[in-house]
């Protein structure tokens, strides 16, 4: 620890690492593109937070209790928002907010394929948490071969890796492929526009790997769940037993 301290220290001397979040320095390697006091002012879930049990909606703070009742996180499966119940997945989760650190560490990681240690570790934790912990099968979200051409890799295939190293899981990217790409600009799409690029873009090509598994999709955002749900729709075709999502950040949809 002492040692990892001091080599931080040189480091930050010799190769001064800016926070994109503040613009200040950060102090150790491993938190990756943000400092120490960003990483603490971004919203980082816990596991305590009320929410909904299938999509990972933050309820109370959206103002969503249907019944009146305020002691929501004691029912467990019983809290949902209803928005996510056609969703093909069977829950999903994420580290925290689109925010800060956490924004900018997403956006990092479609530059260039690396995390950093605290981020893992914190993708780790989630994982780790019910019904997370259920996984028996780690797949990254595909890019339509176009894109992965044009960008050179796969962010969600960063972060499954990481994960299954971590976790000890299979890491499968051969099971699920996407067989068409967006042909919209998806950025100032509604939810639905979102889900229509979508759909019947995934197929999955060895039904067999996936069947009966509990499958842990991982992609960098949650915002609709357009994708994660279109992949979990080819998934649950497939005969996969649940399908959890993990991302390292939860949008506003």
């Amino acid at each position: 620890m002492v040692l990892t301290r001091v080599y931080d220290a040189l480091l930050t001397v010799a190769y001064p690492q800016i926070c994109h979040v503040c613009g200040g320095s950060v102090e150790e390697r491993a938190l990756g593109v943000a400092c120490r006091n960003c990483w603490e002012s971004t919203r980082i879930f816990t596991g305590s937070e009320t929410i909904c049990w299938k999509c990972g909606a933050l309820l109370l703070e959206e103002g969503i209790l249907a019944d009146g009742s305020t002691d929501l996180r004691s029912r467990g499966q019983d809290v949902r928002c209803h928005r996510c119940d056609s969703d093909s997945f069977t829950a999903a989760r994420a580290v925290g907010v689109y925010e800060k650190a956490l924004r900018a560490s997403v956006l990092e990681s479609k530059r260039r394929p690396h995390l950093g240690t605290f981020l893992i570790n914190l993708l780790v934790e989630a994982a780790n948490r019910e019904p997370l912990n259920k996984a028996t099968r780690i797949i990254p979200v595909p890019l339509h071969k176009n894109r992965a051409k044009e960008r050179g890799f796969n962010q969600a295939s960063t972060i499954a890796e990481a994960l299954a190293n971590h976790l000890r899981l299979p890491l499968d990217e051969t099971s699920l492929t996407r067989i068409r790409g967006s042909e919209k600009y998806r950025a100032g799409l509604d939810a639905k526009g979102r889900y229509d690029t979508v759909t019947n873009a995934f197929l999955v090509r060895y039904p067999r790997l996936v069947e009966n598994e509990n499958v842990l999709l991982v992609d960098d955002v949650f915002t609709t769940g357009a994708t994660v749900n279109a992949c979990a729709a080819a998934l649950v075709k497939a005969k996969t037993r649940a399908v959890f999502v993990l991302t390292i950040a939860r949008g506003k949809s």
